[in-house]
């Protein structure tokens, strides 16, 4: 594993059950990578990603929590600085994506959101960055998306959210990169990825992901993959990117250009 891009790091990342935090999980395992992997509730699912990183050599601590839950986050946060010795990445990648109507929007279904899409990343870095800025190193990610950029009808608490997302992403980056700690997001298109709430997804009901029409809406002309996510992420973490915080990094395949 000589020459690896994260050899002697450690990254936390939630949402690693399976997609995109799969990916990841697996992109920075190759790499040299110890892990957190964190979901909310399927420990079979977490625990089998979790194995086949270690194939890789890694260590890698699979934890339960709801990161809606700042009191789990914390948690998880100090178990994973007790047994692994360190976080020096965050990939903050868990989220939810309802469609609907604003007046058919309950309170708690708006609350939901934010407490999974943004809070959640709050909690993380208020819980993760002092070690962070006593080592005076790390890279915190946030997943975004196209509704932290532009937005689409029956999204109000989802692009809410993305754009509280990107705003404590810019935040935290002026406040942190003094301490040698960067901060960014990576705002996924159209990812070729397995949908099990078909409900998130109104724009793939009349044309089913890959369709011609849909696909007629991106520059290159096909879905994204998780692995594409994946890469962006570990540009991110490593030192490759050691002069880029606050940014964007759109994995869109050109859809939205300008």
């Amino acid at each position: 594993m000589s020459g690896a891009k994260l050899q002697g790091r450690t990254a936390l990342i939630t949402g690693a059950s399976r997609n995109i935090g799969r990916a990841i999980a697996l992109a920075f395992a190759a790499e040299g990578a110890d892990l957190v992997l964190n979901t909310r509730a399927n420990a079979e699912e977490l625990e089998a990603v979790a194995a086949e990183c270690r194939k890789a050599g890694v260590r890698a601590l699979a934890v339960l929590a709801d990161v809606a839950d700042a009191a789990a986050v914390e948690s998880m946060v100090r178990r994973g600085l007790a047994e692994l010795g360190a976080i020096d990445i965050v990939v903050s990648n868990a989220a939810i994506r309802p469609h609907k109507a604003l007046t058919e929007t309950s309170l708690e279904e708006w609350h939901r959101v934010l407490d999974v899409n943004l809070n959640s990343a709050f909690y993380l870095a208020r819980a993760i960055v002092p070690s962070m800025k006593e080592r005076r190193r790390g890279s915190i990610i946030a997943i975004g998306g196209q509704s932290s950029l532009t937005s689409r009808p029956n999204t109000a608490a989802v692009t809410t959210a993305k754009t509280g997302l990107l705003g404590l992403v810019r935040a935290l980056a002026a406040e942190l990169g003094p301490f040698g700690v960067r901060v960014n997001m990576v705002a996924p298109g159209f990812i070729d990825t397995e949908r099990r709430y078909a409900e998130w997804y109104p724009e793939f009901q009349q044309a089913p992901p890959g369709a011609p029409e849909q696909l007629g809406q991106i520059p290159l002309r096909r879905l994204g993959r998780p692995e594409d996510i994946a890469d962006a992420c570990l540009f991110l973490a490593s030192d490759a990117s050691a002069y880029v915080t606050g940014d964007v990094i759109r994995v869109m395949g050109g859809r939205v250009i300008g």
